[in-house]
């Protein structure tokens, strides 16, 4: 077996400005200086544990993926280990994600991250009682980082999606008369993968159809489409009541921008991304 190639103490220094870009999103910062590090030292486990998520930041889980092979003898297994998952799960491939997870958790079981990502995932596969246990360990590590999914019965959380609708212009009111909203607990796996790459299952809305402008007057009646909001999801990054309407209010928009044809760019200058 190749011995741990190590980084210098200058590198590690390097290594942590880069995260310290991740951390306040500097993204094509951490980028530049990260492929100036990688240039001189393609095959460090490190850096492309490091590469890796970056690719994750990015939105690129298959070259993720990519980064890790040959990871493993990085100075942080458990970090490789729940970073392959992560990538697996962004890519909606359940059961080696959950594989990873674990294997993180049982080299490091106060790792709080690892432990989310199971929870996540085991809501995913249908495994709710999984899913708390994971979830109460996160808890219990970190409050503050991995607080308890908020918890808001079905009937309130659709009184919000109503107000959220009802806020919006008349003319888009409308518009969505003949187009239903549709509450799940999570995105179906079938949703997810009709998109190449995947759709992340943390998302929180979509809509499926084509957007108004892009239909003809000719064409005959029915159904155009959906707007879905994920229950579970919403529940999962929203601290309180108050930051569950505020988030319910701008996914609706966020979709509703989608139906009116809006880009992300676009969306994003409309304040509704």
């Amino acid at each position: 077996m190749t011995p741990y190639d190590t980084l210098s103490e200058t590198e590690w220094v390097q290594v942590e400005r880069v995260r310290d870009l991740l951390d306040e999103n500097e993204i094509e910062e951490a980028r530049i200086a990260l492929d100036a590090m990688l240039r001189k030292r393609p095959k460090q486990a490190d850096l492309r544990i490091l590469d890796a998520e970056l690719r994750l930041e990015e939105g690129d889980a298959t070259r993720a993926l990519a980064s890790l092979r040959g990871a493993e003898r990085s100075a942080d297994p458990a970090h490789y280990f729940y970073l392959r998952a992560a990538a697996n799960y962004e890519l909606v491939k359940f059961p080696e994600a959950l594989e990873d997870a674990e294997r993180s958790i049982v080299i490091h079981p106060d790792y709080g991250h690892g432990w989310n990502l199971i929870a996540r995932i085991r809501e995913h596969v249908g495994d709710a009682e999984g899913a708390a246990k994971a979830d109460a360990n996160a808890l219990a590590i970190d409050p503050v980082a991995f607080p308890a999914p908020l918890e808001v019965a079905t009937e309130e959380f659709d009184a919000l999606v109503q107000r959220a609708v009802s806020e919006l212009p008349k003319k888009i009111r409308e518009k969505l008369e003949e187009m239903p909203i549709v509450v799940q607990d999570l995105p179906g796996s079938e949703i997810l993968i009709e998109e190449d790459p995947p759709l992340t299952p943390d998302l929180l809305g979509l809509f499926v159809g084509r957007h108004i402008f892009a239909r003809s007057s000719a064409e005959s009646p029915g159904a155009p489409g959906a707007i879905f909001l994920f229950r579970r999801n919403l529940l999962r990054v929203c601290a309180d009541r108050e930051e569950l309407a505020h988030e319910v209010r701008i996914t609706v928009q966020h979709e509703v921008g989608h139906l009116m044809g809006l880009d992300e760019d676009e969306l994003d200058d409309w304040g509704l991304a």
